[in-house]
């Protein structure tokens, strides 16, 4: 538990309204012109010493908010002006002292606390990796935010400069535009504030594991500030050979007119990362079995990876950023948001395939003969040829983009009823340029039971070189080189009318002209002509709500939301954009979600709680192959249905708790393919919970010490739409322990997986990757 809460409980029941009247979050927005007047975003985003959750001051913590009860929680973009209690949708928040507590480290850390995010493996002719996630069971790699602008790279993001992530479940094109069929993901940075700080942390334990990282923020004036984080992160995973991660990070940010009504945050973001990218072990079906699981469920030691010593994954990114406010009156706020990107990858894996003869081999006949094949869709069988050359292949990429979101945010009145009116632009560009390469030489195959990785040289050469080891996709060939853009022309529109101080309703659109266009050129020409595709697809998202607020503790809602996902959205994370002479070309991915829900702030504001019924629909269902990774468009009708809880806060003084629920019903309730009917979603569990909790004893005795734990559990999904694969079930128990010196000074201890268990956590149609076995990390931190 936090010192500023063990030391300060008697302030949360006011923390509450302060915090409102601070941010502009009113609970009673017909008697907003009352209340002090609404700062600029920009100034909400400003959190005073936001890396020292334990720190002892007052100030701090009403500023941050209330630490784990994220209902007041701000959530960092003018197109969501109101706060988690006040918006009609469910939203996960991730908050900077659970992050804290659990040490997190990256992005796909912090989503474990979020029931229905799963992990994926990203894959194909292009290799995808990187951060991929699924929502509710639905693709949202091109769905990852920050600071309410879209993050287009490919690679797995670190946590150094993150202050909290948000989860808003559910289609959101109304506000982010095309996508955000089963949510979308978004990380609130560290910007600058005017109160000096200086901190510095380093980790180390299991797994070769160091880790530092530093956060310096430096008032300039009384409206000007400065701030850096930054990160040097190496380890190994445990309880897999061979893999490793090397990364580091800056990201530093200056900021103009804090608390004015006129404000700029400029910002910088660089991450680097060299590692190996880990596909995971081969899903097999036993015979006589009903369905098929990893092969690790069946004695093959969780530590086997099926990579060679070519395989690699090195990224480089950057992202530069302005974000700019003005205050005009009382009444309208003026935003606008620019963000720049540019990526750099280099990419080489591996995926085994282990065949019918190899599945024989091994549980009917000899494990030793038992081969598997490194690339590609044909297994190695008896392990007469040398190896395959098959996909994923090697290649390098490219990509840049642009994104300019400017809106207005309005409150004002037309005779008795109160009005908040969002409205503005989006327009967005992203390019891509990739150039694949091939080996002369096979990939050897790989034993089963005992693969060796150190396979030599495999002559890797531009693809134009060696065209015949090219991969064909389909009716487009096999090309050597790829380029495509996606630009996005967005209107939006959206309005909440209070009849009264407690009823209100919400409603909007967003209108979007998508253009697409993808070129694959190189390879052999005679055999494979050049290919060039374009697309222009015009899209209208309408939503509307009905909110009932009794009092500024409680919110219920009803809501109706659409998205939209056109073919060839994801122009950087997907081997093949769109594609012509398909359903999927004609036709975009379209969501329709109802959605039902009651949040509840209570216990003067110490404890929040949520409760949602949904069902979301999704018509022409993208998928990925299980070959090539294409995302590719198709008839199927699914739906996802359920119920989802959470609770969040302090219980006691010293005590609190974070805590999931998710209960989903999913079918595929029509499909080109009969026996697909009826079937369960992939990738979506029944049952899904986590639960966090720490206490702090004696917190201002020389022998304090701070305790906590929890679990997170994923009950068994299905790896395909016939429901013939499946993963097993994940249970992952985890504890801290800290101490702190003084009010600078903290050292604290954490523990994964402390049960050893063999988990999954990234999931693809017919591969698994087992999660990290049990490991510790001690850490040493410093903050003045």
């Amino acid at each position: 538990m936090t010192g500023s809460l063990r030391t300060h409980i008697t302030s949360l029941s006011v923390a509450g309204t302060l915090l409102m009247s601070s941010q502009g979050y009113a609970a009673d927005p017909v008697k907003h012109e009352k209340k002090p007047e609404r700062k600029p975003e920009s100034s909400t985003r400003h959190f005073e010493d936001p890396t020292d959750i334990e720190g002892s001051d007052v100030e701090h913590l009403t500023v941050q908010g209330h630490g784990f009860n994220t209902m007041h929680q701000s959530l960092g973009l003018s197109r969501m002006p109101q706060d988690v209690m006040h918006t009609p949708q469910n939203i996960n928040v991730v908050p900077q002292a659970l992050m804290q507590q659990q040490n997190v480290k990256s992005l796909d850390e912090a989503l474990r606390n979020v029931p229905g995010v799963t992990t994926s493996i990203g894959e194909g002719a292009g290799g995808m990796n990187g951060d991929q996630f699924l929502i509710r069971g639905f693709q949202a790699q091109n769905d990852i935010y920050e600071d309410g602008l879209r993050d287009f790279g490919v690679y797995s993001r670190d946590s150094f400069n993150f202050e909290n992530v948000s989860v808003i479940k559910g289609p959101s094109s109304e506000v982010f535009g095309n996508g955000t069929t089963g949510g979308a993901i978004n990380m609130v940075t560290k910007t600058p504030g005017l109160k000096n700080h200086y901190a510095a942390d380093f980790s180390g334990g299991s797994g070769s594991y160091y880790r530092g990282t530093l956060d310096v923020n430096q008032k300039i004036n009384d409206s000007t500030a400065f701030r850096i984080t930054g990160m040097g992160d190496e380890h190994n995973v445990v309880g897999r050979d061979y893999i490793f991660s090397h990364r580091w990070g800056v990201a530093p940010s200056l900021a103009f007119g804090i608390g004015k009504r006129t404000t700029l945050i400029l910002q910088y973001m660089h991450q680097q990362e060299n590692s190996v990218p880990d596909f995971g072990v081969p899903v097999v079906t036993k015979p006589g079995a009903k369905y098929g699981q990893p092969i690790t469920e069946y004695g093959i030691r969780r530590t086997n990876w099926y990579g060679t010593d070519n395989d690699q994954n090195a990224t480089n990114s950057n992202m530069e950023t302005a974000r700019f406010s003005f205050k005009l009156n009382k009444h309208v706020t003026f935003y606008d948001d620019l963000r720049g990107g540019e990526y750099y990858r280099s990419f080489a894996a591996s995926k085994a395939t282990c065949d019918t003869t190899c599945v024989n081999n091994y549980f009917n006949g000899d494990a030793s003969k038992a081969l598997v094949a490194r690339s590609g869709p044909v297994g190695a069988g008896a392990g007469t040829g040398a190896g395959t050359y098959m996909a994923p292949l090697p290649y390098e990429q490219t990509s840049w983009s642009v994104q300019n979101v400017g809106s207005m945010v309005a409150d004002f009145h037309t005779s008795f009823l109160k009005h908040q009116l969002v409205a503005g632009f989006d327009v967005e560009r992203v390019n891509d340029v990739r150039s694949q390469s091939t080996y002369l030489k096979p990939k050897p195959y790989a034993n089963l039971v005992n693969p060796n990785p150190h396979v030599g040289n495999l002559d890797l050469v531009p693809g134009d070189m060696n065209p015949g080891g090219l991969v064909s996709l389909g009716s487009l060939g096999a090309k050597s080189h790829s380029n495509g853009y996606g630009f996005d022309t967005g209107l939006f529109l959206f309005d909440q009318i209070w009849f009264t101080k407690w009823l209100s309703v919400k409603g909007g659109f967003r209108w979007d002209r998508w253009q697409t266009s993808y070129n694959l050129t190189g390879g052999n020409v005679a055999k494979n002509p050049d290919q060039h595709f374009h697309d222009v697809t015009g899209v209208f998202n309408p939503n509307a709500s009905l909110v009932v607020t009794p009092d500024e503790h409680q919110t219920y809602y009803f809501t109706w939301a659409n998205s939209t996902t056109p073919m060839g959205m994801y122009v950087t994370n997907g081997s093949v954009p769109i594609r012509p002479g398909t359903n999927s070309f004609a036709s975009p991915e379209k969501a329709q979600l109802y959605e039902l829900g009651a949040k509840y702030s209570i216990l003067h504001d110490r404890l929040g709680l949520t409760a949602s019924l949904f069902r979301l629909d999704k018509g022409n269902a993208l998928n990925a192959d299980p070959v090539t990774g294409e995302i590719q468009g198709s008839s199927d009708r699914q739906r996802n249905q359920g119920l989802e809880l959470s609770v969040g806060g302090v219980i006691l003084p010293g005590w609190n708790v974070s805590a999931t629920y998710a209960l989903y019903d999913s079918s595929t309730t029509s499909s080109a393919t009969k026996a697909n009917r009826g079937k369960n979603v992939q990738y979506v569990p029944h049952n899904q919970a986590t639960l966090w909790s720490a206490y702090s004893a004696f917190p201002d005795k020389p022998y304090n010490l701070t305790v906590g734990g929890g679990l997170t559990w994923r009950e068994h999904v299905w790896l395909n739409a016939a429901n013939t694969l499946r993963a097993p079930a994940n249970l992952d128990f985890s504890a801290m322990i800290s101490h702190r010196f003084n009010q600078h000074w903290k050292i604290s201890m954490n523990g994964y997986n402390l049960a050893n268990r063999l988990n999954y956590q990234s999931l693809f149609s017919n591969r698994s990757t087992p999660s990290a076995g049990r490991m510790f990390l001690g850490e040493v931190s410093v903050a003045y």
